[in-house]
């Protein structure tokens, strides 16, 4: 993806990431965070969560990896994101993001970013500065 290709307005095509429990768990493992929160659901319940779920810094790499996937050879300079309400682990995910600013001579974009539940409820929004190619 080149910035010349890019619009304010355009949508990234949405992504449906594996939050499946196989895949946190290799998260969590990775990360040095295995928590029973993030992989027990009678245990993060008992945490009064809706059941066991998504780490924050994994949903970050989700939309940054959708970010990837539109546009290989980006560079992320920036992602903020804000936590709305846990998503549950095993649930179907999606990942979303809007270009709302486009510097055409820097070659940056800012893509407005939301995940999204099965029931359509926001579980993160953020903001990512993108450097593109020329």
């Amino acid at each position: 993806m080149k910035i010349s290709d890019v619009e304010l307005g355009d949508e990234l095509p949405s992504t449906h990431p594996d939050i499946s429990l196989e895949k946190v768990r290799q998260f969590v493992g990775a990360a040095w965070m295995n928590f029973p929160r993030f992989t027990d659901h009678e245990q993060a319940r008992r945490e009064g969560l809706p059941g066991a779920v998504v780490p924050g810094i994994m949903s970050q790499g989700l939309l940054a990896a959708m970010i990837h996937a539109w546009a290989p050879g980006a560079r992320i300079r920036k992602l903020d994101t804000v936590f709305r309400n846990p998503i549950v682990v095993g649930s179907k995910a999606t990942c979303a993001g809007a270009i709302t600013e486009v510097d055409e001579a820097g070659g940056i974009v800012e893509i407005d970013l939301t995940m999204l539940d099965e029931q359509g409820i926001t579980t993160v929004l953020g903001t990512a500065v993108v450097e593109l190619d020329p």
